[in-house]
Protein backbone atom coordinates (compact mmCIF):
# COMPACT_ATOMS: atom_id res chain seq x y z
CA UNK A 1 0.00 0.00 0.00
CA UNK A 2 2.85 2.40 0.79
CA UNK A 3 4.47 1.74 -2.60
CA UNK A 4 1.16 2.27 -4.32
CA UNK A 5 0.59 5.56 -2.51
CA UNK A 6 4.12 6.70 -3.37
CA UNK A 7 3.56 5.81 -7.03
CA UNK A 8 0.24 7.66 -7.12
CA UNK A 9 1.88 10.70 -5.55
CA UNK A 10 4.48 10.80 -8.34
CA UNK A 11 1.99 10.77 -11.21
CA UNK A 12 1.23 14.50 -11.24
CA UNK A 13 4.84 15.75 -10.76
CA UNK A 14 6.12 13.45 -13.51
CA UNK A 15 3.33 14.53 -15.85
CA UNK A 16 4.06 18.22 -15.23
CA UNK A 17 7.79 17.71 -15.84
CA UNK A 18 7.13 15.75 -19.03
CA UNK A 19 4.81 18.45 -20.41
CA UNK A 20 7.30 21.15 -19.41
CA UNK A 21 10.18 19.31 -21.08
CA UNK A 22 8.16 18.73 -24.25
CA UNK A 23 7.05 22.37 -24.34
CA UNK A 24 10.64 23.57 -24.00
CA UNK A 25 11.83 21.18 -26.71
CA UNK A 26 9.22 22.25 -29.25
CA UNK A 27 9.33 25.95 -28.43
CA UNK A 28 5.91 26.17 -26.77
CA UNK A 29 7.27 27.79 -23.60
CA UNK A 30 9.47 30.95 -23.75
CA UNK A 31 13.14 30.28 -24.44
CA UNK A 32 14.29 31.86 -21.18
CA UNK A 33 12.32 29.26 -19.19
CA UNK A 34 14.89 26.51 -19.00
CA UNK A 35 13.79 22.91 -19.44
CA UNK A 36 13.86 20.40 -16.55
CA UNK A 37 16.82 18.68 -18.21
CA UNK A 38 18.79 21.96 -18.26
CA UNK A 39 17.93 22.57 -14.62
CA UNK A 40 19.18 19.10 -13.67
CA UNK A 41 22.45 19.76 -15.53
CA UNK A 42 22.88 23.08 -13.74
CA UNK A 43 22.08 21.44 -10.39
CA UNK A 44 24.86 18.93 -10.99
CA UNK A 45 27.23 21.76 -11.87
CA UNK A 46 26.35 23.67 -8.69
CA UNK A 47 26.90 20.58 -6.56
CA UNK A 48 30.54 20.79 -7.60
CA UNK A 49 30.77 24.46 -6.65
CA UNK A 50 32.11 25.52 -3.25
CA UNK A 51 30.27 28.84 -3.53
CA UNK A 52 26.92 27.05 -3.76
CA UNK A 53 27.59 25.07 -0.59
CA UNK A 54 28.72 28.25 1.18
CA UNK A 55 25.34 29.77 0.34
CA UNK A 56 23.52 26.65 1.54
CA UNK A 57 25.50 26.69 4.79
CA UNK A 58 24.69 30.36 5.39
CA UNK A 59 20.96 29.74 4.89
CA UNK A 60 20.96 26.68 7.13
CA UNK A 61 22.79 28.56 9.88
CA UNK A 62 20.26 31.40 9.81
CA UNK A 63 17.25 29.11 9.57
CA UNK A 64 18.27 26.70 12.34
CA UNK A 65 19.59 29.27 14.81
CA UNK A 66 16.56 31.49 14.23
CA UNK A 67 14.23 28.51 14.58
CA UNK A 68 15.91 27.35 17.79
CA UNK A 69 15.76 30.81 19.39
CA UNK A 70 12.17 31.45 18.30
CA UNK A 71 11.01 28.00 19.41
CA UNK A 72 12.72 28.32 22.80
CA UNK A 73 11.10 31.70 23.38
CA UNK A 74 7.69 30.48 22.18
CA UNK A 75 7.74 27.46 24.47
CA UNK A 76 9.28 29.41 27.35
CA UNK A 77 6.48 32.00 27.32
CA UNK A 78 3.69 29.84 25.90
CA UNK A 79 3.70 27.12 28.57
CA UNK A 80 3.37 29.57 31.50
CA UNK A 81 0.64 31.40 29.57
CA UNK A 82 -1.33 28.18 29.43
CA UNK A 83 -0.86 27.54 33.15
CA UNK A 84 -1.19 30.99 34.72
CA UNK A 85 -4.06 33.35 33.92
CA UNK A 86 -2.06 36.46 34.83
CA UNK A 87 0.70 35.58 32.35
CA UNK A 88 -1.93 34.82 29.70
CA UNK A 89 -3.63 38.19 30.22
CA UNK A 90 -0.27 39.94 29.99
CA UNK A 91 0.66 38.40 26.62
CA UNK A 92 -2.75 38.19 24.90
CA UNK A 93 -3.02 41.84 23.69
CA UNK A 94 0.60 41.88 22.49
CA UNK A 95 0.25 38.58 20.62
CA UNK A 96 -3.05 39.61 19.04
CA UNK A 97 -1.50 42.87 17.81
CA UNK A 98 1.84 41.57 16.52
CA UNK A 99 0.89 38.16 15.12
CA UNK A 100 -0.83 39.45 11.93
CA UNK A 101 2.05 41.79 11.03
CA UNK A 102 4.43 40.32 8.39
CA UNK A 103 7.67 39.92 10.30
CA UNK A 104 9.71 40.85 7.23
CA UNK A 105 8.30 44.38 7.70
CA UNK A 106 10.66 44.78 10.66
CA UNK A 107 13.71 44.13 8.48
CA UNK A 108 14.75 47.85 8.25
CA UNK A 109 14.71 47.99 12.05
CA UNK A 110 16.84 44.85 12.23
CA UNK A 111 19.32 46.38 9.77
CA UNK A 112 19.72 49.33 12.13
CA UNK A 113 20.13 47.06 15.15
CA UNK A 114 22.30 44.27 13.72
CA UNK A 115 23.77 45.64 10.49
CA UNK A 116 23.95 43.52 7.34
CA UNK A 117 25.27 40.36 8.96
CA UNK A 118 23.60 37.15 10.08
CA UNK A 119 21.75 38.89 12.91
CA UNK A 120 19.49 40.96 10.65
CA UNK A 121 18.66 37.85 8.59
CA UNK A 122 17.93 35.65 11.63
CA UNK A 123 15.83 38.16 13.58
CA UNK A 124 12.75 37.88 11.29
CA UNK A 125 13.03 34.10 11.53
CA UNK A 126 13.04 34.28 15.33
CA UNK A 127 9.90 36.43 15.34
CA UNK A 128 8.17 34.31 12.74
CA UNK A 129 8.77 31.07 14.65
CA UNK A 130 7.90 32.55 18.05
CA UNK A 131 4.22 33.23 17.41
CA UNK A 132 2.94 29.84 16.15
CA UNK A 133 5.01 28.03 18.78
CA UNK A 134 3.71 30.34 21.51
CA UNK A 135 0.09 29.85 20.49
CA UNK A 136 0.49 26.08 20.12
CA UNK A 137 2.22 25.81 23.50
CA UNK A 138 -0.42 27.83 25.26
CA UNK A 139 -3.40 25.92 23.89
CA UNK A 140 -1.65 22.57 24.28
CA UNK A 141 -1.42 23.21 28.02
CA UNK A 142 -4.94 24.62 28.26
CA UNK A 143 -6.39 21.52 26.60
CA UNK A 144 -4.88 19.24 29.25
CA UNK A 145 -7.53 17.10 30.94
CA UNK A 146 -7.95 18.07 34.59
CA UNK A 147 -8.50 14.40 35.36
CA UNK A 148 -4.79 13.77 34.81
CA UNK A 149 -3.85 16.57 37.18
CA UNK A 150 -6.26 15.39 39.87
CA UNK A 151 -5.01 11.82 39.57
CA UNK A 152 -1.37 12.90 39.84
CA UNK A 153 -2.08 15.13 42.84
CA UNK A 154 -3.96 12.33 44.60
CA UNK A 155 -0.84 10.19 44.18
CA UNK A 156 1.27 12.86 45.85
CA UNK A 157 2.93 14.48 42.84
CA UNK A 158 4.46 17.90 43.48
CA UNK A 159 4.35 20.91 41.16
CA UNK A 160 7.61 20.10 39.39
CA UNK A 161 6.56 16.48 38.90
CA UNK A 162 3.19 17.62 37.55
CA UNK A 163 4.90 19.92 35.10
CA UNK A 164 7.55 17.47 33.88
CA UNK A 165 5.63 14.18 34.02
CA UNK A 166 2.05 15.26 33.22
CA UNK A 167 1.81 18.68 31.56
CA UNK A 168 4.81 18.45 29.22
CA UNK A 169 4.12 14.91 27.89
CA UNK A 170 0.45 15.71 27.29
CA UNK A 171 1.35 18.98 25.54
CA UNK A 172 3.93 17.42 23.18
CA UNK A 173 1.53 16.78 20.25
CA UNK A 174 0.40 20.41 20.27
CA UNK A 175 3.95 21.65 20.76
CA UNK A 176 5.23 19.76 17.75
CA UNK A 177 2.33 21.00 15.63
CA UNK A 178 3.45 24.56 16.38
CA UNK A 179 7.11 23.68 15.85
CA UNK A 180 6.34 22.17 12.45
CA UNK A 181 4.47 25.30 11.33
CA UNK A 182 7.24 27.51 12.67
CA UNK A 183 9.93 25.48 10.90
CA UNK A 184 8.17 25.82 7.54
CA UNK A 185 7.65 29.55 8.06
CA UNK A 186 11.30 30.01 9.00
CA UNK A 187 12.41 29.04 5.48
CA UNK A 188 9.74 31.24 3.90
CA UNK A 189 10.71 34.39 5.78
CA UNK A 190 14.43 33.63 5.45
CA UNK A 191 14.10 33.63 1.68
CA UNK A 192 12.47 37.06 1.80
CA UNK A 193 15.09 38.38 4.23
CA UNK A 194 17.98 37.15 2.08
CA UNK A 195 16.62 38.96 -0.95
CA UNK A 196 17.26 42.29 0.80
CA UNK A 197 20.75 43.21 1.86
CA UNK A 198 22.22 39.72 2.14
CA UNK A 199 25.56 38.86 0.55
CA UNK A 200 25.23 35.11 1.00
CA UNK A 201 22.55 32.45 1.29
CA UNK A 202 20.18 30.80 -1.14
CA UNK A 203 18.00 33.90 -1.36
CA UNK A 204 21.01 35.90 -2.50
CA UNK A 205 21.91 33.06 -4.89
CA UNK A 206 18.43 33.18 -6.46
CA UNK A 207 18.46 36.97 -6.74
CA UNK A 208 21.89 36.91 -8.36
CA UNK A 209 20.66 34.31 -10.87
CA UNK A 210 17.62 36.46 -11.64
CA UNK A 211 19.81 39.49 -12.35
CA UNK A 212 21.88 37.32 -14.69
CA UNK A 213 18.69 36.03 -16.39
CA UNK A 214 19.66 32.46 -15.50
CA UNK A 215 16.33 30.72 -14.94
CA UNK A 216 18.01 27.34 -14.61
CA UNK A 217 20.17 28.64 -11.76
CA UNK A 218 17.16 30.29 -10.13
CA UNK A 219 15.33 26.98 -10.14
CA UNK A 220 18.35 25.27 -8.61
CA UNK A 221 18.15 27.69 -5.66
CA UNK A 222 14.39 27.23 -5.32
CA UNK A 223 14.69 23.44 -5.43
CA UNK A 224 17.50 23.58 -2.87
CA UNK A 225 15.22 25.55 -0.54
CA UNK A 226 12.54 22.89 -0.97
CA UNK A 227 14.97 20.04 -0.29
CA UNK A 228 16.34 21.70 2.85
CA UNK A 229 12.82 22.39 4.13
CA UNK A 230 11.72 18.82 3.42
CA UNK A 231 14.73 17.24 5.12
CA UNK A 232 14.39 19.57 8.11
CA UNK A 233 10.73 18.64 8.48
CA UNK A 234 11.59 14.91 8.32
CA UNK A 235 14.24 15.44 10.99
CA UNK A 236 11.77 17.23 13.25
CA UNK A 237 9.22 14.45 12.77
CA UNK A 238 11.86 11.87 13.68
CA UNK A 239 12.56 13.77 16.91
CA UNK A 240 8.82 13.85 17.55
CA UNK A 241 8.52 10.11 16.95
CA UNK A 242 11.30 9.34 19.41
CA UNK A 243 10.00 11.67 22.14
CA UNK A 244 6.41 10.49 21.74
CA UNK A 245 7.13 6.82 21.09
CA UNK A 246 4.86 5.59 23.88
CA UNK A 247 2.01 7.94 22.96
CA UNK A 248 2.23 7.11 19.25
CA UNK A 249 2.28 3.38 19.94
CA UNK A 250 -0.65 3.75 22.31
CA UNK A 251 -2.64 5.71 19.75
CA UNK A 252 -1.92 3.16 17.04
CA UNK A 253 -2.98 0.27 19.28
CA UNK A 254 -6.18 2.07 20.23
CA UNK A 255 -7.00 2.75 16.60
CA UNK A 256 -6.37 -0.90 15.72
CA UNK A 257 -8.70 -2.08 18.47
CA UNK A 258 -11.37 0.39 17.41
Amino acid sequence: MNRRQAAEGLILPIAVLAIWQAGARYGVVPHYLSSPAAIVVEFGRQLQSREFFDNVSASLLRAYVGFALGAAAGIGFGLPSGVFVAVRNFFDPLIAFLYPIPKIAFLPVFFLLFGLGHGSQMAPVVLTVFFPVFVASRYAVQSLSKTYLWAARNMGAGRMTLFLRVIIPDALPGLFAGLRVGLAHSFVVLFAAELIGARSGLGFFILDAENAVRFDRMMVGIIAFGILGFLSDRLLMEVRRRLMRGQIVGTAEQARVT
